[in-house]
């Protein structure tokens, strides 16, 4: 795909060293278009910028990265968008510092779909990451995009219970579009770019910095109707993300845990700031005015299931629960997810699951 001039100009701002978003956006508002600047005289842009970054600008293009970006670009799963595209995420335009061009690889209509960020601990327990996949499958069959961060951990599992619903999951990343971070999320990665979306405002070749990740968390909250946070530590870059959250006059939303684990500090420390303690899926619906389909015809109704008199309060495996009501593994999990995220049932440790109601 050859770049257009239009693109070109753009492309060729995003690279000048010391061009931050703010006074980019403050010369698209004085001068009118990328264009118009780089052809705007040394005198002009000393009014806006500094005058290194002037000169900057009236440098000559990196030609070895436009062609990066053009070859890039051959892919037809691959875009990049900026500011003045109607594609542009339209969330993203209501933040304080929205990126002035975002790279994207996978499906571009879930860039303004309804959404809700879930977010939370890389060092997740396995009851968290469990939470993480249920309340994501179960919002996004509701229709909500998933959004997070491809993290390890709570991201991850969140990605993974997005994708398996119609609102699908998108993955804001602290690299280039052409690398993946971490490499265990590579097979992820590839489910998201074919099944879901991934973006990025960062140019192709950009490594895992550290300042990368604090960055983009403003993008996953702004992204977002609400914040769900599943498991934190007071110390957790997803309390970022929930304060980027309430900044931007989005909803945040905490699940409690045991008040003796470090990962559930920092949701307690939300509910204590004021964020919503959510124990279901559907309380989260019902505040963003969505409601939850029925999964299957094993859905749960008025918190009810005859499988509930089968199981009895004492931790039960599948086999065993599978010989003892006569149904399949596969339907007595799709029964059971309709019963956990109803908060009837709890999974526990050895892949067993508990009555608690």
């Amino acid at each position: 795909m050859r770049l257009d001039a239009e693109l070109s100009s753009w492309l060729t701002l995003s690279q000048v060293r010391g061009l931050g978003n703010e006074s980019y956006r403050k010369l698209l508002q004085t001068l009118g278009s990328p264009a118009t600047i780089l052809s705007s005289p040394a005198s002009t842009l000393q009014q806006y910028v500094k005058p290194a970054i002037a000169n900057a600008i009236l440098s000559d293009p990196d030609a070895t990265f436009l062609a990066q970006v053009e070859a890039w670009l051959e892919d037809s799963n691959n875009h990049i968008l900026t500011l003045a595209d109607d594609d542009y995420p339209q969330a993203l335009l209501n933040i304080p510092d929205p990126p002035f061009l975002l790279y994207v690889k996978g499906r571009l209509e879930l860039l303004n779909h309804d959404a809700l960020a879930v977010v939370g601990s890389r060092n997740a327990s396995l009851q968290g990451a469990r939470n993480a996949e249920n309340f994501a499958e179960a919002i996004s069959a509701a229709g909500f995009c998933i959004v997070s961060g491809m993290a390890q951990g709570i991201d991850t599992a969140a990605h993974v219970g997005g994708l398996k619903g119609q609102g699908s999951s998108l993955a804001v990343v602290g690299t280039g579009l052409d690398k993946v971070y971490p490499s265990a999320n590579h097979d992820l990665a590839h489910l998201l770019a074919t099944q879901g979306c991934l973006i990025s405002e960062f140019p192709l070749g950009t490594p895992p910095l550290p300042a990368n990740f604090p960055r983009r968390n403003r993008i996953i909250s702004g992204l977002s109707r609400g914040c769900l946070v599943v498991e934190a530590s007071l110390q957790s870059g997803s309390l970022i993300t929930a304060r980027l959250a309430l900044e931007q006059d989005r909803e945040v939303f905490a699940i409690p845990g045991s008040i003796h684990a470090p990962q559930s500090k920092g949701c307690h420390a939300l509910i204590k700031q004021g964020a919503k303690l959510v124990e279901t899926p559907q309380e989260i619906l019902e505040d963003l005015d969505m409601v939850v389909p029925a999964k299957s015809a094993y859905a749960v109704t008025e918190n009810t299931h005859p499988l509930l008199e089968q199981m009895g309060f004492e931790p039960i495996d599948l086999n065993t629960l599978s010989q003892e009501s006569n149904l399949t593994i596969e339907n007595l999990s799709a029964i059971l997810l309709q019963l956990e995220l109803a908060g009837l049932v709890a999974s526990v440790d050895g892949g067993k699951y508990q009555r608690i109601v």
